[in-house]
């Protein structure tokens, strides 16, 4: 089993939505579900550049007539969405993208102007995505005294030649001189992301980057692989690279495990403080409510958003049909869980993490033991050894979380793949 098959960051993936016919009214979508401590998520579809990896819903350049017209649209669907879940309750709160800072620092109180129309927006953890070149004192200050308590920085290499060859063209005088500004303007929780597999990349280059992040000792460090999609620019590279990754992989964990890091899934690593100034989402159970172009929503049974593109025209095409739409009270793309594929969410984004499945609240929401109802799977998991089962939990082993990027689209349902597979191919 190839050990880099996809990052499995929400079951389903978007490429597995399609059209509803008929559109359901918002007001049906959310009628029975609790509004009680949802996730409410900012989508901002603008970036300075486009990474040679990135396969985001976001586009570069965007002038400022259409970011002042992309926060109208923003705001008009905050009133259609309120209409709906009336006195409806966040506990948490990100502002995604893209670069939420690519918005001037003006543009950015609006943002959070449109955010602070939902109640509890601002009393709970609000995490916020920046690059070098967009964190810039006066957005940042201006998200620190709106609450923003995570902020979390592309940085992906030290090394200006890794970062080329990554096609991100950023200098590291210009990411220390970012990460200096974050720690002066002071917020809970630094998180700093960081790719192994880059062209050029060696064991003493990947820990010359773990090093010069471990400086500013963030609160959290994402380790990402690098991957290579269609419709991006590094697309062209050849594929077959799994030994070096899985190699600085290990380099990585077992370096920030030493620095007093606790790992919490493939990717995220964090100190141990007892508390999080991130975004504690809990996937499996917590209902989500996103706005924006690109941004998704997550009820028990139906997840939605707006059309999916990476395409550089069907992006733009995309967010200019967005500032122009007046009606936001149906969900328009989507994908219906049944029973079995909720069970499946359940177990995916649970396994996935370091702390693994717990049984017990498995059986106490669905009525039955995740090894009766993915026996199959599971034991094809356990018989590489790759899952332990301990005190009612279900988790995987150190080398388990290591090839979690091809367990995750193992347990994906045949429904699923199909569909991903059809888009893929048109």
């Amino acid at each position: 089993m190839k050990p880099y098959q996809g990052y499995v960051y929400a079951y389903p993936h978007k490429t597995a939505y399609r059209p509803l016919h008929p559109s359901p009214a918002l007001r049906d979508v959310w009628a029975g579900e609790s509004l009680h401590a949802l996730f409410l998520y900012l989508h901002v579809p603008f970036c300075e550049m486009r990474c040679g990896f990135c396969n985001l819903f976001t586009r570069t350049g965007a002038p400022e007539e259409l970011t002042a017209a992309y926060l109208g649209a923003l705001d008009r669907q905050a009133t259609a969405v309120l209409d709906v879940l009336g006195d409806a309750s966040f506990a948490t709160a990100a502002f995604g993208g893209g670069t939420p800072t690519y918005l001037t620092a003006s543009e950015l109180e609006r943002l959070c102007d449109i955010a602070g129309r939902f109640r509890g927006f601002g009393s709970g953890p609000l995490g916020v995505e920046t690059s070098p070149a967009t964190a810039t004192t006066d957005r940042l200050t201006v998200l620190a005294e709106r609450g923003a308590t995570r902020i979390s920085i592309g940085v992906q290499s030290f090394l200006d030649d890794e970062a080329r060859a990554a096609v991100r063209p950023q200098k590291r005088s210009e990411v220390e001189a970012a990460l200096d500004r974050i720690r002066a303007v002071g917020f809970p929780t630094l998180n700093i992301d960081l790719i192994y597999g880059i062209d050029g990349q060696t064991p003493a280059t990947w820990m010359h980057s773990l090093n010069a992040a471990l400086t500013w000792r963030p609160e959290e460090i994402y380790l990402y692989p690098l991957y290579v999609r269609p419709l991006t620019g590094l697309a062209r590279r050849a594929q077959d690279w799994d030994d070096q990754r899985l190699t600085l992989y290990g380099i990585g964990r077992d370096h920030l495990l030493a620095e007093g890091y606790e790992q919490v899934s493939m990717r995220m690593f964090r100190l141990p403080t007892g508390t999080s100034g991130g975004t504690e989402y809990c996937c499996q159970t917590d209902g989500m409510v996103g706005l924006g172009c690109g941004a998704r929503s997550y009820t028990s049974r139906l997840h939605y958003s707006f059309e999916y593109a990476v395409g550089t025209g069907q992006v733009r095409s995309l967010i200019d049909s967005y500032v122009r739409e007046d009606d936001f009270t149906t969900a328009r793309v989507g994908f219906t869980l049944d029973d079995d594929e909720q069970r499946r969410r359940h177990l995916l984004q649970s396994l996935l993490q370091a702390r693994g499945l717990d049984r017990g609240s498995y059986r106490a929401r669905f009525g039955t033991d995740p090894l009766d109802d993915f026996s199959a799977d599971l034991t094809s998991i356990a018989d590489r050894g790759w899952l332990e089962a301990s005190g009612g939990t279900l988790r995987l082993t150190p080398e388990g979380l290591a090839y979690s990027d091809a367990i995750g689209p193992a347990l994906f349902s045949s429904r699923v793949q199909k569909l991903m597979d059809a888009y893929e191919a048109r």
